[in-house]
């Protein structure tokens, strides 16, 4: 399945669309098939989900279900019962292999309101021109130090927007992390206004563009 978060649910978690997907699964009559053991649990498995705060139009998950379904009637059942601006997109019958493998870059747009976009461009254009640009991040294992530049596939800047495209890979630098860079470049593009970002696509990056991850 392919899902998005529009809208004021860009600041639902994980956890708060986990909890509305499986609602939405029990009002919907959608048979889902469970683990076994003493403590069953729905076959649910998200791939990459996205930072609380950022809108998406490209989440992925798998679901197990007891029965064969028609996966356009699952989306139009789910989509009833889902809460505004969590929306099932795509759903679709899983093919071979892992859905987690098929996802190696994102698609970012970033809304940086208020600064000059000269600033914002040449910052790009450093950035760009780096072999590599360290930032921090607390994490739950402690502050970590990574590498942003090695996970920029491409970055471009119109106005006052960033189009990103990143790998994803282990540490995950995340859209933000993009923006510390750039802050750190060009100190007066800090307006005090954190950055909207939206996920535009996910998938397999084949060396010129992102792959869907469900056509095959």
């Amino acid at each position: 399945m392919q899902y998005a978060k529009r809208g004021r649910a860009r600041f639902a978690s994980h956890r708060d669309f986990d909890r509305a997907f499986q609602r939405a699964l029990r009002r919907a009559g959608i048979p889902m098939a469970f683990s076994s053991g003493f403590s069953p649990h729905p076959r649910i498995s998200y791939a990459n989900a996205s930072p609380t705060g950022a809108a998406t139009e490209a989440e992925y998950l798998e679901l197990g279900l007891a029965a064969v379904l028609e996966p356009g009637w699952v989306r139009d059942e789910l989509n009833a019962a889902m809460p505004d601006g969590l929306v099932i997109v795509r759903v679709v019958e899983a093919g071979p292999g892992s859905l987690a493998d098929r996802l190696t870059a994102s698609r970012w747009e970033l809304v940086l309101a208020g600064v000059d976009p000269a600033e914002l461009s040449g910052a790009v254009t450093e950035l760009l021109a780096a072999e590599q640009h360290e930032v921090e991040r607390m994490t739950k294992t402690g502050l970590r130090h990574f590498d942003v530049r090695g996970a920029i596939l491409s970055l471009a800047s119109a106005g006052e927007r960033l189009d990103l495209v990143s790998l994803i890979g282990e540490p995950l630098v995340r859209p933000d992390d993009v923006v510390q860079a750039l802050h750190a470049l060009r100190p007066v593009l800090k307006t005090g206004v954190p950055a909207l970002a939206t996920r535009l696509e996910q998938g397999v990056w084949d060396g010129a563009e992102i792959r869907d991850p469900l056509a095959d």
